[in-house]
């Protein structure tokens, strides 16, 4: 690393943070992506990956209790990088507790000289150290439930208020607290090359301490260490992938030496399970809209060794123009939503998606399956997923397309893990992030009749 790269991470961690909230704030960039891109190209250290990461995430999932811990404190208007300064100082004051409070206020200070000046140093310092003498005041006294789940989780109101009326209070609480919770690093065994046992073996030589799911027997979870750095991800031993997004190919089940479709492949995680279960005997097509993405569908079945995968650049919601009527064993369909049930990995989704964006997704979503339909064998297996707990663009789309294709017909779900298995009903399963530790996600399963 050169002395100048080095240079800009020597305790300016938290500088680079509230670069990547003002990106995220401004652009609507993803902030994952900007945390990826930022560990790559200055190749962080990885004690201060893990403050980096740790930080970022924090002050975005906690945005809307910070702003109410800041507000008594804060007189008239602020620029919007010094509330972001404050909340970021404040996170690290109030959640966590390795890194000592006044240590964090000093920090604040220094950035803010660098970025404005003494004057705007002076009004951090006093904001902050006031907070320190005085406490911030409870989510508990806001008299509407409502709104006091909204502040006390950090979800929009619109959104909390959606989720009480489908799931009730109980549950929707539940989930909005799982949402801050930091995602367990969980991973897909590739059994077309090694058990899960030998996968264990194979990371403990690397020194990475990991252990099989209760739920899905391919899934690993890793409690250090980073997935995408050892040697079994290189040789194609694993692909990172949380276990609800495993839930899909189990669901479909496809069978050695069938011809299956995913329609909405990209990045190739889903596509490359369906193979693993057909023990790369057959033909899978995958599809995307974008032809850039199908690029990384081949990275990832070059690595894992798979063989039968033909990607082809197609819009979903025509893709009966061009493939031919009634031809796939099976097809999947892992359809474009909010991506509501991600949180924790996006929490800037939260603050960026509107309800009127949800009630769109539903019509492209009916569209793609409607072209399912029509290139699916009769007795053939149709399978939709979601990374969504909208009841809309679930349950919803679901009985739009039963009620528009009489000869589909809703099947119970296969494959399910037992602590899952209970909560299915007729043919849908939405799981939420509390259930087994993932992320929230939607299956629904479907055969299509014989003629």
């Amino acid at each position: 690393m050169s002395k100048k790269k080095q240079q800009i991470w020597d305790g300016n961690v938290r500088d680079a943070a509230l670069t990547i909230l003002l990106t995220v704030d401004k652009s609507q960039a993803y902030s994952n992506l900007l945390l990826h891109q930022t560990i790559e190209k200055y190749k962080i250290e990885a004690k201060d990956r893990a403050l980096l990461t740790e930080i970022t995430y924090g002050t975005l999932q906690h945005k809307l209790t910070l702003d109410y811990y800041l507000e008594p404190f804060i007189r008239g208007k602020v620029d919007i990088w010094v509330r972001w300064l404050l909340r970021l100082s404040l996170y690290q004051m109030h959640y966590l507790t390795r890194i000592p409070p006044h240590a964090a206020v000093n920090e604040a200070v220094e950035i803010a000289k660098r970025r404005g000046h003494q004057g705007i140093a002076s009004m951090v310092n006093g904001i902050l150290r006031s907070i320190l003498r005085e406490g911030v005041r409870s989510t508990d006294d806001i008299e509407n439930d409502i709104e006091r789940l909204s502040i006390a989780t950090s979800h929009p109101q619109w959104l909390v208020e959606r989720w009480v009326e489908s799931y009730g209070y109980e549950k929707t609480s539940d989930m909005l607290q799982e949402n801050n919770v930091p995602p367990l690093q969980t991973v897909r065994v590739n059994t077309t090359k090694a058990t899960p046992a030998e996968v264990l073996t194979t990371l403990e030589r690397e020194g990475v301490k990991a252990q099989q799911s209760e739920y899905l027997p391919e899934c690993l979870y890793l409690t250090n260490g980073q997935a995408a750095r050892t040697a079994a991800f290189r040789h194609g031993l694993i692909t990172i992938q949380d276990e609800s997004s495993m839930l899909p190919a189990n669901v479909l089940n496809p069978q050695p030496g069938m011809r299956v479709l995913d329609m909405c492949a990209a990045p190739g995680g889903k596509t490359t399970h369906l193979a693993e279960k057909m023990q790369n005997e057959g033909q899978i097509l995958a599809m995307d809209l974008h032809p850039h993405k199908l690029d990384l569908i081949d990275e990832n079945t070059a690595r894992l060794g798979i063989e039968i995968v033909q990607t082809a650049p197609l819009d979903g919601r025509k893709a009966a123009d061009f493939l031919q009527k009634e031809s796939f064993d099976a097809v999947l369909v892992d359809a474009p939503c909010s991506g509501l049930g991600v949180m924790r990995r996006k929490p800037d989704i939260k603050y960026t998606k509107r309800e009127e964006d949800l009630a769109s997704l539903q019509t492209i979503q009916l569209a793609i399956l409607n072209n399912a339909v029509q290139v699916l064998k009769p007795g053939g297996r149709l399978v939709y997923s979601t990374c969504t707990v909208d009841k809309n663009e679930n349950e919803g789309t679901v009985k739009a397309f039963l009620a528009a294709h009489p000869i589909m017909e809703a099947v119970a779900l296969e494959n399910l893990p037992k602590q899952l298995d209970g909560q299915q009903h007729d043919g849908m399963l939405q799981v939420f992030p509390q259930d087994i530790g993932s992320d929230g996600f939607f299956v629904a399963a479907f055969v299509k009749k014989e003629k």
